[in-house]
């Protein structure tokens, strides 16, 4: 609750309000009964209009007081539950945003987004639901207690002794039902996985003719979160049967008697009237308690769930060398020195004593048989993940030693996956460089092959890319990624496989490209290609997560079998 009063500390104002507003809407609502009782026993009994007139007028005019208070109320409590909401989803995005790769994928973007929607919206509806009801239920409560213990203190022993009944059977129910809560999120972001990674794959899946297996994986999956809401549903709704039952036979036991003391004299007609009504006063608010603890219940298993990525400590973060922020990247030089590397929960290192030294300017290729761990090396020069063992330095500079945005804005990278962003084409190599200028934009865009393609779209550099960069194909994706990475000038830049999708000779012009335009540039390059080997300075063949051999292209041709073997599979002629 630490985390969540930190919010709501920035709309105390309200929050003072709010309480006694409530309690002046409960007041207007609770008087009304001893007022009508009054009629009937002083106005309507004895036929005196005058009484029937005083007393009604007051009545209408606290009905219109509690009415005006009750629509203030609405409004100040609807800004701090709406802010609220708001306010937290933007905590919880900030706070993703500061995850690092690891920790996302042990959430998983599909219960994240379940977490940002609808956890919170329940979150949200509970702060409403606390400001219009959480304190109206119990003082409509003891008020209609009080004023049903002063009409009669016997029948409301009968009242009294209900409503302990209620609350032990509304405990027993909600604690069978509250583990059922939170099986139904899980559900939900199962759910939420199944249309994701649908509507990512679209193509794949016309492709291989599979929208029969989608559907019923999405059906399946639906149908589970329509039996697990069935079964918390189920659980939950008896509680209002319970407490009709106990009402109704509180109701009929104070009818019975009550008729008995009006018959005696002991009460007045107006007095039980009065009394049934504060009963239904006492029914709605017990009505409104349940309702309360339950939707308090279903929202502990979305708090649960918001509280755990708040809690999580990004296993990223700038260290405090880092935090003083005074290394700068100045050259690119970079040293592995006996590196190993394994993800969090893994068995075995994906990277085994790692050695070796890229000067400043030099471009290294580095290449190997899927699953070699090439792209796990080059994260962790950007510091992505941390090494597990070893050290890796950046102009002698430890990494760690370095503050992550610093890091980040010297190190260009092009992942293995592309992605884009719904926006201009501008919009999205901006992201490389949000001040850079026309004519800088224009300049990556041409080292990176890109220029031509993008002059033939209608809107040239103002054309509209979808989600992901839909309407442009592989090869044009990887050109504005490259784009993007280079309009930074980076001192350290990274491409991990991110010509594949081009042709040879686009690629060469790329390669002649970057040469030309950051030949001060350290460059590492993954890739399956023995012409862009052949164009590095050195190459470095990894097997199984070690270093099998480490040289210049003409070095390997004559002592590495492996080099050999790529060589000759794909027919290049010496």
């Amino acid at each position: 609750m630490g985390k969540y009063w930190q919010i709501l500390k920035r709309y105390k104002v309200g929050l003072l309000i709010s309480p006694l507003l409530v309690l002046i809407t409960v007041l207007c609502e609770t008087v009304q009964p001893m007022l009508m009782a009054d009629i009937i026993d002083n106005g309507v009994m004895p036929r005196d209009l005058s009484v029937i007139t005083h007393v009604g007028t007051y009545m209408v005019l606290i009905s219109i007081a509690g009415l005006l208070v009750s629509i203030v109320n609405i409004y100040i409590s609807s800004r701090i539950g709406i802010g609220f909401g708001t306010d937290l989803r933007g905590e919880l995005f900030n706070k993703i945003q500061q995850l690092s790769f690891f920790d996302i994928d042990k959430f998983s973007s599909a219960s994240l987004v379940t977490r940002l929607t609808s956890d919170i919206s329940r979150i949200q509806q509970i702060v409403l639901m606390s400001l219009r009801l959480l304190l109206r239920s119990p003082l409509m409560l003891a008020m209609a207690v009080f004023f049903v213990v002063r009409i009669n203190r016997e029948l409301a022993v009968v009242l009294l002794a209900a409503i302990p009944i209620l609350g032990g059977s509304v405990y027993l129910i909600l604690s069978k039902g509250f583990p059922y809560f939170l099986k139904v999120q899980q559900k939900v972001d199962q759910l939420n996985g199944v249309v994701r990674e649908n509507l990512i794959n679209i193509r794949v899946v016309k492709s291989f003719v599979r929208e029969d297996f989608e559907t019923k994986k999405f059906v399946r999956s639906s149908e589970e979160l329509r039996d697990m809401v069935i079964r918390a549903s189920n659980i939950v709704v008896s509680i209002f049967p319970v407490m009709q039952l106990v009402m109704n036979l509180s109701i009929l036991a104070i009818l019975w008697l009550g008729g008995q003391k009006v018959m005696l004299g002991e009460l007045k007609v107006g007095e039980l009237i009065s009394f049934v009504n504060y009963l239904a006063q006492i029914l709605m608010s017990l009505m409104m308690l349940s309702m309360i603890i339950m939707s308090y219940a279903r929202a502990s298993a979305s708090s649960k769930r918001i509280l755990e990525v708040l809690d999580t400590k990004p296993s990223l973060t700038n260290t405090k060398e880092g935090l003083s922020d005074k290394h700068r990247i100045e050259k690119g030089d970079v040293v592995f020195e006996d590196v190993s590397f394994r993800y969090t929960g893994g068995e075995n290192d994906m990277l085994q004593h790692i050695s070796f030294h890229a000067k400043p300017g030099e471009t290294i290729a580095l290449a190997g048989a899927t699953g070699s761990a090439k792209s796990s090396l080059v994260q962790l020069i950007a510091r992505l993940y941390d090494a597990t063992s070893g050290e890796i330095r950046i102009d002698g500079i430890p990494v760690k030693d370095y503050n992550l945005d610093e890091l980040h804005a010297h190190i260009g990278m092009v992942l293995q996956k592309n992605e884009l962003f719904t926006g201009t084409i501008i919009d999205n190599l901006r992201w490389g460089k949000p001040d850079a200028s026309m004519d800088e934009i224009e300049e990556a865009a041409l080292a990176a092959e890109a220029h031509d393609f993008i002059l033939s779209f209608t809107d040239g550099y103002n054309t509209l890319l979808g989600r992901g960069g839909i309407n442009v194909s592989g090869g044009q994706k990887q050109r504005l990624c490259i784009a993007r990475a280079l309009l930074r000038k980076p001192k350290i830049l990274i491409l991990d496989d991110s010509t594949s999708a081009v042709d040879t000779e686009t690629e060469l012009k790329i390669r002649n490209n970057l040469n030309a335009l950051l030949h001060d540039t350290t460059v590492f390059i993954i890739t399956q290609r023995i012409n862009t080997m052949q164009s590095a300075d050195r190459v470095i063949l990894l097997e199984d997560g070690e270093i099998n051999a480490i040289g210049t292209p003409d070095e390997l041709i004559k002592t590495s079998e492996v080099y050999q073997e790529i060589y000759h599979s794909q027919q290049v002629l010496l």
